[in-house]
């Protein structure tokens, strides 16, 4: 669990807090999967993987695990 990992023309983009992301270890899947992925915009992707920093606990991870699930299989924002 974590915020996926960051391809450089991301980075590129990152203000000072938004390199916050790259001090936990990337998962495969985090609050900003199962909020709507490519309709969510780039500030808003940021501020939830924040979130999921600073936030992060067991509970949250099973909870984002079973959001993942219909998540993937609706498409769910899928580009």
């Amino acid at each position: 669990m974590g915020p996926r990992p960051a391809l450089p023309k991301e980075v590129a983009q990152y203000t000072g807090r938004d390199s916050e992301r790259l001090l936990v270890k990337p998962g495969l899947t985090c609050i900003w999967q199962v909020s709507g992925r490519s309709d969510v915009d780039f500030k808003e992707w940021m501020e939830l993987d924040r979130q999921y920093i600073k936030t992060r606990s067991i509970i949250l991870d099973i909870v984002l695990i079973l959001k993942t699930i219909p998540a993937v299989l609706l498409g769910k924002g899928a580009c």
